[in-house]
């Protein structure tokens, strides 16, 4: 699909034309041309129906007269309209558009605020993001059930400064893309090695990336994050992507993923049904590998490390078992209780690893952490806790700016002392109570002294239905939150 800007409004010979239609049913300037052109047509449509052009809102005219387009959306925009809304209208016109068969979309921004190139960057974002699909699995999809809009045009007096407002967000979704692709894929095809290879060929953007195999990481000593994967006939690996487009010597921003590949339980073994879906139990490694494409396809000026711990969690007769001790590259030992809280123990590695190679400005860890964090908030926001005021505030900034939200926990020594065991420095659970606290207390005593964040995104990185501004499926939450809080915390 491809999307464009032109500076002449002008109508379409085939497919849709979206119209933007202000509060009270006032027609801006294209609205009043399409209406002249129309016969009066848009004018009787709204003198005959509760349309009224508040946000959100949109009528749909079929087979309009007097232009050739098969038919006109008109789509409110209020009083004003902000970036969710323009992300939003873009995201909903694409899949309105996809549904009707129609190959061309042309939307016409002229009213709904001040800046209306960046308005028109925002839409052909909002599209581009509605535009994902993952289907190349399927070897009998009918036609009518394949994507349809091959060509997409957003037309506003300042097309120049639109298309280059879009060029950043056009990467930042190509990393969205990256992260619901990785999410997405079956467990056969993507497992550690494959993960690490895809993690490779980002090189190509100027990312410099290392693989630390088993070996490597046994001599670090990783107990930890080796215990884990000890029962797969798959290797793990841990992954590190450097971009360097800060200053020379400045310290880096560092994200941390969970990158379980397939997550049985282990020895602790999950329930059969469901199952299928713990494919995604690798999602913040998704998110931080789309972050950082991300970040290197719109070239941002910071200094930013992604480390990922690879790992898949099998049941077989070498697996790591309840009651077992590892010794974690901090020195520090995990008695194992529960062979299923184990992407806490690749994180425990990965932040020490993160720590005492890269020396990082700030820490931002990712997981699939817990279901206890999907009943405690459900799939609206992700879970945040944190060592730091300030880190903490900026991604709640980040993720309102966004529309990808965090929620901040609370951490305390009550929860922390409910991970203490008896034959080991900690155990690996705190028991059903707060799951959520006593597995970030855990990850908290791998942190020194560097400002930290983690994000539970277990309620966030997959979806059973259409979300604001994601199809059905991975969702790729994440990639724009920490791209937000990069530009407004490192860039700015």
């Amino acid at each position: 699909m491809k999307i464009s800007f032109g500076a002449k409004f002008v109508s379409p010979k085939s497919g849709t034309l979206a119209i933007g239609v202000e509060e009270g049913g006032h027609l801006p300037p294209r609205a009043r041309e399409a209406d002249t052109a129309t016969d009066g047509m848009i004018s009787r449509a709204l003198a005959g129906n509760r349309f009224n052009g508040k946000k959100s809102e949109s009528l749909v005219l079929v087979a309009p007269s007097g232009l050739d387009c098969a038919r006109i959306i008109l789509f409110g925009v209020g009083k004003s309209m902000e970036e969710a809304d323009w992300l939003s209208l873009g995201f909903r016109l694409l899949r309105a558009v996809r549904a009707t068969g129609d190959k061309q979309l042309t939307v016409q921004v002229d009213c709904g605020g001040e800046d209306l190139a960046t308005a028109a960057a925002q839409v052909a974002e909002g599209v581009k993001l509605g535009a994902y699909e993952f289907d190349r699995y399927f070897t009998t999809k009918k036609a009518d059930k394949k994507p349809n809009v091959t060509g997409v045009s957003v037309q506003v007096e300042d097309a120049a400064a639109a298309r280059k407002a879009f060029k950043p967000r056009d990467a930042v979704v190509d990393g969205v893309y990256l992260t619901r692709d990785v999410v997405t894929e079956p467990p056969n095809v993507l497992y550690p090695e494959t993960f690490a290879q895809k993690c490779k060929e980002l090189e190509a953007l100027g990312l410099k990336v290392e693989i630390l195999n088993e070996k490597k990481m046994a001599k670090l000593g990783m107990g930890a994050l080796l215990g884990v994967g000890q029962g797969s006939i798959r290797e793990s690996f841990l992954v590190t992507m450097r971009w360097d487009g800060g200053k020379k010597n400045q310290a880096p921003v560092a994200f941390v993923g969970k990158g379980v590949t397939f997550d049985t339980g282990g020895i602790s073994l999950k329930p059969g049904p469901g199952m299928e879906e713990m494919k995604w139990d690798m999602g913040g490694a998704g998110t931080v590998i789309g972050l950082m494409k991300a970040l290197a396809g719109r070239k941002a000026k910071v200094n930013a490390v992604g480390i990922l711990g690879l790992v898949e969690n099998m049941p077989d007769g070498n697996a790591q078992r309840p009651g077992d001790v590892v010794t974690s590259m901090s020195g520090q030992t995990i008695e194992i209780h529960n062979t299923d809280a184990e992407g806490r123990l690749v994180l425990a590695d990965a932040l020490w690893y993160t720590q005492e190679r890269f020396k990082p400005t700030a820490i931002v860890d990712l997981a699939t952490l817990t279901g206890a964090m999907i009943i405690a908030l459900g799939h609206e926001y992700a879970g945040m806790f944190s060592n730091d005021d300030t880190l903490s505030e900026n991604l709640e900034a980040a993720g309102k700016a966004s529309g990808e939200p965090v929620w901040r926990l609370p951490l305390g020594d009550a929860y922390d002392k409910l991970l203490t065991s008896e034959c080991a420095d900690m155990k690996n659970i705190g028991g059903r109570a707060a799951g959520s606290i006593t597995a970030a207390q855990f990850l908290q005593r791998f942190i020194k002294d560097t400002p930290w964040a983690h994000l539970d995104i277990a309620g966030m990185a997959w979806s059973s239905k259409q979300r604001a501004l994601s199809p059905k499926g991975a969702t790729g939450y994440g990639v724009r939150l920490l791209d937000r809080f990069v530009q407004d915390s490192y860039e700015s």
